[in-house]
Formats: structure tokens, sequence, C-alpha cells
């Protein structure tokens, strides 16, 4: 007897799933446990903001991904996921749309599995994904030495074409109908991902992201910013 492949929805993180960019939210809990200075959470914050600002492509990613590996090499992975569990309650958790929760509680009573699918490092991706409740994480994964140490270098990145394709591999491997599945995405460098499944909605599109989903017909919703007071809202990890 042949068993049915499942079908999921894949959420995007950053402006998706929550307003506030992740990367920038951790940067003052990895100060206070001494990784980072007051001048590294200033330009994280700062180049962040250049990023959105500027139209995104991958070249200019590839850029900001180096540097941040580069700031990163010799911290330990173990520590780093410590920081955003200890830390997410507070720094992340407020700033997760109100809506993305709906659509995840939808979902889940509809008997599909739910993951985020990310360029964000495992190590914010899967303590995440645990908060919300949600069966994982597609994310980014940097390379450790035998101590457990960023060496700098990527094992994994989860951006543009390389999204599709991990979903792709995961599907596979997990018995899920991508073209029974949906995609939630703000970004155009997204579209890869969005088109792997059969169901592709735009959350708060970039200009790019507005013109490619107009010109396929696809749905697009718009979450409003929340704020810290609805954190209430948020499921504990």
């Amino acid at each position: 007897m042949t068993v049915p492949a499942r079908t999921a929805a894949f959420f995007d993180v950053d402006k998706t799933l929550v307003h506030r960019p992740a990367m920038v939210a951790f940067a003052g809990p990895l100060r206070t446990c001494g990784l980072i200075d007051r001048r590294l959470v200033a330009l994280a914050a700062w180049n962040h903001l250049r990023f959105r600002l500027r139209r995104s492509s991958p070249a200019r990613h590839e850029k900001f991904r180096a540097e941040g590996m580069r700031i990163v090499t010799g911290w330990s992975a173990d520590q780093v996921r410590s920081v955003v569990c200890d830390s997410l309650a507070e720094v992340l958790a407020p700033w997760i749309y109100p809506e993305a929760l709906e659509l995840i509680a939808e979902h889940q009573r509809a008997g599909q599995a739910v993951y985020i699918v990310s360029a964000e490092p495992v190590e914010i991706a899967e303590p995440l994904a645990d908060h919300l409740g949600i069966d994982g994480a597609i994310a980014s994964v940097a390379a450790v030495d035998a101590e457990g140490r960023y060496t700098g270098e990527t094992e994994r990145f989860v951006y543009g074409e390389h999204k599709a394709v991990a979903m792709r591999s995961f599907a596979s491997k997990h018995g899920i109908d991508l073209s029974g599945s949906v995609a939630y995405s703000d970004s155009a460098t997204d579209v890869p991902m969005l088109e792997a499944v059969g169901y592709p909605i735009c959350v708060n599109p970039d200009r790019a992201m507005a013109r490619v989903a107009g010109a396929q017909g696809w749905p697009v919703r718009r979450f409003a910013a929340p704020s810290p007071r609805q954190s209430r809202l948020v499921p504990a990890s």
C-alpha cells in the first residue's frame, strides 16, 4: 500500500514571521555575554539597515554573510545557541507577527507540518521553531572545528535558490508533497522558495516581490507591525 505524502507550510523568518531582524535582536545579549562589543552591535544594526534599504542581490547577501562569518570565527556554537535560548522570549518573541501565529495554528489544525526556512543560522532558527511549537527548521549551518568553534566557513547557506534546493531535499527525505504545500516570504530573493511549492503566498512583500506576485497572480498578505505588549500572544517555549 502506498502511503500518501504529507503537506507542509514553510515560513521565512525576517519580515514574514518576525518584524524585528533576528540577527540584530540578539546583538544585545551577545554583547552582554562578552562575544561582541558596542561597536559591533552598532555595525550589525547599520549593516542590516543598508541591506533592507538597498535592492537585495545574491552578491550583496554573500558579502554580508562573509562579514558575519568573519566576526563569529572562534565563537562556541553551543554558547551562541545558549544565548539565543536564554534571551529569545525577551528580545525576539514579542516581535513575532500575531497573524503569523494564527496561520501556524491554522496549518496545524489542518494536520500540516510547519517549518522555518531561513538563511539564519540553525543556532537561531531551531530555538525559534521550538518556541513556536512547530516541527523544525531548515537553516544555514556554519562549520565548526573539533572544539565546536566556528571556523569562518559555511557548510550550508540557505539563501536564494539554495532555499528551494534544501526544501526539495528535505521534502524528499521526509515524504512531503511540495505541490500540495504552502510557503510564505517577503523578499524577491525567495522567489525560488515560493516556486518550489504549489501554494506560494507573499507576506509584506518588498517592491521586487510585489512585482513578481502581480505577474504570477500570487496572493499577498499584509501583517501589521507587532507591539512588544503583544508578547502575551506568543506561546511559551
